[in-house]
């Protein structure tokens, strides 16, 4: 996985690269998928909800290694399916959502480019931010690995 961190103008980005072993469709699928994403995100059971397009909304229940549990909600600003999918997050205190794009580049029936980013208001916020994201990416990874077993 490649990492880039930038401190631009306009605040704290991050960009996470990696390639899974996994064809685009299905990649998407496990990232829009309430039921998909709930076996692999670190989300309760029954608590993700997805409505992914345009201006539909999203919530889901996170569960700490610990067994702590903080809710999140937002919405979809851009959807283009198996390409890319930019999320917000509400953030408690601030006007507009967070914002994190996925993007996806199919490279071969069985491999996909997966390109995470984000821009924050502080260097903490990113850190934060990235050190989620690389989570998310392990335990994709991990999920389509054992989906291609089955």
């Amino acid at each position: 996985m490649t990492t880039e961190q930038t401190t631009a103008a306009n605040g704290f980005a991050y960009t996470l690269t990696r390639t899974l072993n996994a064809p685009a469709a299905k990649v998407w699928q496990a990232w829009t998928t309430p039921e998909q994403y709930t076996q692999w995100a670190g989300a309760a059971a029954g608590s993700v909800e997805m409505d992914v397009r345009p201006g539909g909304v999203w919530k889901a229940t996170m569960v700490t290694p610990d067994g702590g549990q903080f809710p999140l909600t937002g919405s979809y600003l851009e959807v283009a399916e198996h390409r890319r999918l930019v999320t917000g997050m509400d953030v408690p205190g601030k006007p507009e959502p967070a914002a994190m794009t996925m993007e996806l580049d199919e490279q071969d029936d069985q491999h996909t480019r997966i390109v995470l980013s984000q821009t924050c208001d502080t260097a903490e916020e990113r850190d934060m931010a990235e050190q989620g994201s690389t989570m998310l990416l392990d335990s994709l990874t991990t999920f389509l690995a054992a989906e291609k077993r089955d």
